[in-house]
């Protein structure tokens, strides 16, 4: 229902591309599939894959969730403890198989085992490897932060696939202070901010979990820097059609 909902209401705050690398990908820098219903090709995320996403603004998982939702993919997503005890949210969270993540508990490794057998089940898994939020409180994008050692333990102990998956956008819906993420959402269906999501082609991470953890960032990072150049050049697009031609274009 979680995915379904944000697979709703995101439209209405803004517009969501979906972008991928080819599943082969032999090259540096490939040219990416797009998930235009009308595309040949459209990106999939295989039964019991990790999905690794990059962690911006409070409105991340609604636009990962409604990126996954059109993609067929409907994950368990790990997120902090607190959630579950907001009132609705909470319910809605235990009732779909979500996890919570009790950080700096004895509790914390729980997670972890919840999520391998979800995956044994076949689901896919959704984690932030950054586990927090940047404390950056303008609306600019920032390239991933380090990476908790958990994404890597997981798929260590399961096998399972890493999808990276890089998204921008999202810190133009809700970031800053409490007022002005309160601000950011009411203006948003006017404003309709871009939002890009990027998926790289899915890994399998080493025994090691120190290099584990660094080739995880290091592709998710990637992922999220071809986000970032699609929904600049989006923006710049939008910019030149808006602005109307140029001197030149009207000179007789």
């Amino acid at each position: 229902m979680l995915s379904r909902t944000a697979a709703l209401l995101l439209p209405v705050f803004g517009h969501l591309r979906i972008t991928a690398d080819p599943v082969s990908a032999a090259t540096t820098d490939p040219a990416p599939h797009t998930a235009d219903p009308a595309a040949d090709t459209v990106p999939t995320v295989a039964p019991g894959s990790i999905v690794a996403a990059n962690h911006t603004s409070l409105a991340d998982p609604v636009v990962v969730l409604a990126a996954l939702h059109r993609l067929g993919a409907r994950p368990v997503v790990l997120a902090t403890a607190g959630l579950w005890r907001i009132p609705l949210l909470g319910t809605l969270l235990r009732h779909e198989g979500h996890i919570a993540v009790h950080r700096g508990t004895a509790r914390a490794a729980e997670s972890l085992d919840a999520a391998a057998e979800a995956l044994a089940a076949g689901r896919v898994v959704l984690i932030y490897g950054e586990g927090g939020l940047p404390r950056r409180r303008d609306s600019g994008e920032l390239p991933p932060g380090p990476f908790r050692s958990g994404l890597a333990r997981l798929a260590q102990a399961t096998g399972a696939p890493v999808v990276p998956l890089g998204q921008a956008g999202s810190r133009r819906l809700t970031s800053g202070g409490r007022a002005k993420q309160l601000a950011g959402l009411a203006t948003a269906p006017v404003r309709r901010p871009g939002l890009h999501v990027h998926l790289g082609a899915p890994l399998h991470l080493p025994a090691d979990t120190a290099e584990a953890t660094a080739r995880a960032h290091h592709a998710v990072t990637a992922a999220w820097t071809a986000a970032s150049r699609h929904a600049a050049s989006r923006d710049a697009a939008i910019h030149r059609t808006t602005a109307g031609p140029g001197p030149e274009a009207t000179r007789p």
